[in-house]
């Protein structure tokens, strides 16, 4: 994920890997990733947070988890990856 720009936080207690990518060099807008790998295979859980959470302690946001700008995200790194 670091080939796509991406920078790792930390691991889920699932074992998934959680990256983000800022849009405008801050902390927000950014893209949030979580990978999984099964064998040879990654499986990305991708979406567009647009601010921190409101709330202390919540982490609900408001994310976009559809639309052109996340798809056109996740077609940039499917290409990364096939070039790889």
């Amino acid at each position: 994920m670091r080939n796509c720009g991406y920078v790792p936080i930390d691991r889920t207690p699932e074992g998934e890997l959680n990256c983000v990518k800022s849009l405008m060099g801050g902390d927000y807008p950014r893209f949030h990733c979580y990978v999984k790998e099964e064998g040879n295979t990654l499986f990305l859980n991708l979406h567009l947070d647009q601010k921190k959470p409101s709330y202390s302690g919540s982490s609900r946001h408001s994310g976009d988890y559809e639309g052109e700008v996340v798809t056109d995200e996740a077609v940039r790194i499917q290409g990364i990856y096939l070039k790889n």
